[in-house]
């Protein structure tokens, strides 16, 4: 058994204490004058929470909200940017052993309408600048079932200024409920997963074996912590083992992100592939005093040329990490020393301890050999850090097999003789054309080191004789000339970089890609479109 294996284990054991308190877990167990958070405004200006004020403002906090009926499996939501105020509701929703219910900014109305109505959600705090989408209109009723509080509000004084009751923090156990949020739509609508507290074991295990961050690291995970990946990773996780978490409040900017990656000296990187695709294709070069020593990638299929460029530009490789909003982080190409392997193009790592990921038959629950196409999922009764059991409700949806023994994941791959898996698409964006299955990533790994490509979307689209063909969808970098045989030159750029028979047979130039509010392209929303 490695070290890494050992630490899997240990977390799996502390987790599952009977006696598991999340408001010990995440704060009162640190020392009161170790930094929690480094919260950073547009214009980089910083202030510092401790876990001691964590404490202190969430147990004030803690109070008020058990005045207006807040208690043991109550959902409270937050409709904030990303400040201290945040992390002291998430803190201190869940010392009353209530369920926190995280809402995106960027939400609109019937987004969050959707959110709020779907898990029962009482209490929503919120602030100034996204008060008005919870006002009655078209999506919130007039005679909504939640109370809203505004940050600065004279309600949200009386609130954040209560007396502390000197009750002890809610104790729920492993199972009790500690978050509910919803998956990002990318194939329908969103469903709820619910995180029991155990969840925290996995979220851990992945920040230290799979990101590596240790004591001395500055950690900025630069997802928003509205979604799964920032949630899990760039808040609970780093303040389940004390570690300081770095929070900018702005939105992208390549200028800024340089600027705070050389001013803070980040030493681990995590973001989604968009952000490197980002700071690539704006032409500012980086500062030369970065400190960078991990730089990790999650949310969709990364790129193998940014992993390249990472190599180039960064000083060090950018590293492909594949989980879901069901089941955290489950594979990587991993930092940590005992699972650290060199990368292989186009593969998103191997399954990290805790959990074993296989490759199914498109037609049965049995596993294929190696580099056979097919379904990715994980071996329940092999993965003692899977957490997941149903959505919302109970239900379980289609992602058990009739048995139990195998959660599918919905998305398809293949997996080397070496166990490093490959993703290929999801289930329901393969490309079936005259009986080759083609998986849109692949393509698109090829497309995007066209210098003129910023990004590309593949799909397969009805075709009368095969079936299908490939049909690619593509935003130039800025300055980039569209030429008329730059749709001929990207065609046969995949014939010989890829497959003859995978070229894409209509290549579309477009201003931007429909995507979800997490930065995840929707494929089916191309498909409708050209239909």
């Amino acid at each position: 058994m490695t070290d890494a294996t050992a630490r899997a284990v240990e977390l799996r054991e502390h987790y599952g204490r009977p006696d598991l308190g999340l408001a010990a877990e995440l704060c009162d167990r640190h020392p009161a004058g170790d930094v929690a958070a480094t919260l950073v405004a547009g214009d980089l200006s910083a202030v510092e929470l401790t876990y001691g004020e964590l404490r202190e403002r969430s147990e004030r906090l803690a109070a008020g909200l058990a005045g207006l009926g807040v208690g043991p499996g109550s959902r409270v939501a937050t409709l904030l940017p990303k400040t201290a105020d945040l992390l002291v509701t998430v803190l201190a929703v869940l010392r009353l052993g209530a369920v926190y219910v995280p809402l995106f900014t960027a939400f609109a109305p019937q987004a969050i309408a959707l959110r709020l109505t779907a898990s029962g959600t009482t209490v929503v705090i919120t602030d100034g600048t996204q008060r008005p989408k919870l006002d009655p209109g078209e999506d919130i009723p007039a005679d909504a079932p939640w109370t809203v509080v505004a940050v600065g509000s004279d309600e949200w004084a009386r609130l954040a200024g209560s007396s502390p009751t000197g009750a002890p923090a809610a104790v729920g156990g492993p199972d009790a409920p500690m978050v509910q949020l919803y998956t990002s739509g990318t194939t329908g609508k969103p469903k709820g997963v619910i995180v029991p507290a155990k969840a925290l074991a996995s979220m851990v295990a992945y920040q230290e074996l799979a990101l590596d961050v240790t004591a001395d690291d500055v950690l900025w995970n630069a997802a928003d912590p509205g979604w799964a990946y920032g949630l899990y990773y760039a808040l609970l996780a780093p303040l389940a083992s004390g570690r300081r978490t770095l929070l900018l409040d702005a939105g992208f900017s390549a200028r800024s992100m340089w600027d705070v990656l050389d001013r803070f000296g980040v030493t681990a990187f995590a973001a989604a592939p968009t952000v490197y695709r980002g700071l690539r294709a704006s032409g500012i070069a980086p500062p030369r005093t970065l400190r960078l020593r991990t730089c990790s990638s999650a949310g969709e299929p990364l790129n193998p040329d940014l992993v390249t460029w990472g190599r180039e530009v960064l000083g060090v490789e950018v590293r492909d990490h594949y989980g879901q909003t069901e089941l955290g982080m489950v594979a990587a190409n991993a930092w940590h020393p005992d699972l650290r392997t060199a990368v292989r193009p186009g593969s998103m790592g191997r399954a990290l301890p805790g959990f074993r990921v296989a490759v199914l038959a498109d037609d049965a629950d049995e596993e294929v050999g190696p580099d056979t196409p097919g379904r990715v999922a994980l071996d329940v009764p092999a993965s003692p850090l899977l957490w997941f059991e149903g959505y919302a409700g109970g239900v379980r949806g289609d992602r058990f097999s009739a048995d139990g023994r195998w959660y599918l994941t919905g998305d398809a791959g293949r997996a080397d003789a070496d166990g490093y898996l490959y993703f290929s698409a999801r289930d329901d964006d393969v490309i079936i054309m005259a009986g080759y299955r083609i998986g849109p990533f692949d393509i698109e790994s090829v497309l995007s080191t066209h210098p003129a490509v910023a990004e590309v979307a593949v799909v397969g689209m009805p075709d009368e004789l095969r079936g299908e063909v490939v049909e690619a969808f593509v935003v130039l970098r800025e300055g980039a000339e569209a030429g008329p045989d730059l749709p001929d030159e990207l065609a046969q750029l995949v014939r010989t970089r890829y497959a003859a028979h995978a070229y894409p047979r209509r290549v579309h130039l477009v201003d931007a890609l429909p995507k979800t509010p997490s930065g995840k392209v929707q494929r089916f929303l191309l498909r409708q479109r050209e239909r």
